[in-house]
């Protein structure tokens, strides 16, 4: 069909020329890299709301707008399962075969009428002008009589519609209701154990976008310091950690310009500050982060390490991650070294270090607040590609730390095939070694579980699904 609309229309009736909404276009755009290039919305959408601000000036894209453009992109990655399922009842096709950039559209029009407060004409109408504006008007005319389908019922109405009952499929309806694969939603039920509360409570919190946590590096910025920003408060359970609760701009806080504090889940820090509390045996010189990118906890490792007299030893297998490592460590008061090396195949001698920490690559499953769109990409294969690299980390780590020594193998996964069963896998071949009950070394943090390891999970405890096994080398 033509795009051009005047054409096909009936005499008599006036075209009204689509509008150019920036906060939709700059939504669609980010959703087209996600999908096109396999980028994270985070990373996407900074360089995005700093061009359209320069492009449409201060006046005519404000903070509100840019809020609207956030909260639609993340909204809409979060919910995809659920609008997927919505829109395949309002078409005649499978989905596979309505056009990429057609669903992104569609997807993005379904979040505000069931996921946000725009009044439903205002939702459909500003839709379907982007739709005819990217689209053309003939794919708009689609994108129209769907989302007007969508309009007839609000979310309750059509969870009730499109999901399996929980009595007939338990996973499959959580994963609609919930918006997460099936595959997903099963791993995360077998880690947590228990009934239903507790897998729709870690469901719903991956749903919630979570607050910005900054981390006062010690020795560099105290959390009073970060507290007299805006709308900050107190973490939860880092002595380190503040929370920016209303959505606060880490960028404008001048402690995280200088690098003396850092943007750094609370979960993070909690790993890191359990591998410095846990005791260890003999000298307490030389630490180790073997997967330092992109410098995260190195960087409060490092600061840890030199209010004790200690050295950090940074490794990271990417060059340019370990350039991000560096950046992060500069001004550490206490000595360190940044280096790119693979951590299964290290330069440095065996038994060189007192701590060691392994924070291996994983599926990420447990930012799933942070990176929504990580669900959608992941598949159960992708285990088998890690499997065999973190069970090789791992004996790095037990190779590299002395007898007396202290190895913390972590994850941003509770995945059980990333974490106890890697756990168990290597120390099957290193007898001279025990498990350290990590719970006390995080003290006031509840329901940490029946030990030795951590598992920490978002709807308990606030934080990234952080997994953390300490392990001492006996002999």
């Amino acid at each position: 069909m033509s795009d051009q609309p005047h054409r096909s229309r009936k005499p008599g009736k006036p075209y009204r020329r689509p509008q150019k909404d920036p906060v939709r276009l700059l939504a669609f755009e980010a959703l087209r890299a996600v999908d096109e290039r396999d980028a994270y919305a985070n990373l996407v959408l900074p360089p995005l709301l700093r061009k359209a601000r320069e492009k449409e000036g201060p006046d005519k894209f404000d903070g509100r707008d840019a809020a609207l453009a956030t909260e639609l992109v993340y909204g809409t990655l979060r919910r995809q399962g659920t609008y997927d399922a919505v829109i395949s009842a309002c078409v005649d096709r499978p989905l596979r075969e309505v056009d990429p950039p057609v669903l992104d559209v569609l997807s993005l029009g379904v979040h505000q009428l069931l996921g946000t407060r725009i009044p439903t004409h205002a939702a459909v109408s500003a839709t379907v002008d982007l739709a005819r504006v990217v689209l053309g008007d003939g794919r708009a005319k689609f994108v129209n009589a769907v989302l007007r389908k969508v309009a007839a019922h609000d979310l309750d109405e059509w969870i009730e519609r499109v999901a399996p009952p929980y009595e007939d499929d338990p996973e499959d309806h959580l994963a609609v209701v919930h918006s997460h694969p099936r595959w997903v939603v099963s791993a995360l039920w077998d880690s947590l154990g228990g009934g239903r509360a507790g897998i729709e409570d870690l469901l719903a919190a991956d749903n919630e976008r979570p607050e910005v946590t900054l981390v006062a590096r010690p020795g560099r910025a105290t959390t009073e310091e970060l507290l007299r920003e805006e709308a900050a408060v107190a973490g939860r359970w880092s002595p380190y950690a503040v929370r920016l609760t209303e959505g606060g701009e880490p960028g404008a806080v001048d402690a995280v310009r200088d690098g003396r504090a850092g943007v750094q889940d609370e979960g993070s820090q909690l790993v890191a500050l359990a591998l410095a509390a846990a005791p260890v045996e003999g000298s307490d010189a030389l630490w180790l982060d073997g997967c330092a990118g992109p410098g995260g906890k190195a960087a409060l490792l490092a600061a840890l390490a030199a209010e004790r007299g200690a050295a950090l030893l940074a490794s990271e297998k990417q060059p340019h991650r370990a350039g991000l490592v560096a950046k992060a460590l500069a001004g550490n008061p206490g000595p360190y070294q940044v280096i790119a090396a693979d951590g299964t195949r290290p330069p440095w001698r065996p038994g060189s270090f007192d701590r060691v920490l392994m924070d291996v690559p994983c599926t990420g499953l447990g930012a799933l607040r942070r990176r929504p769109e990580a669900r959608w990409r992941r598949r159960p294969e992708d285990l088998d590609g890690f499997g065999p690299l973190q069970r090789g980390l791992l004996r790095t780590a037990l190779d590299s730390v002395r007898v007396g020594g202290v190895v913390g193998y972590a994850t941003c996964s509770p995945h059980l095939a990333e974490t106890r069963a890697v756990v168990s896998d290597v120390l099957k071949q290193y007898p001279e070694t025990e498990l350290i009950d990590a719970r006390p070394l995080l003290p006031g943090v509840p329901e940490l579980g029946d030990g030795p390891d951590i598992q920490l999970w978002p709807h308990l405890h606030g934080t990234d699904a952080m997994y953390l096994a300490l392990i001492r080398k006996t002999g």
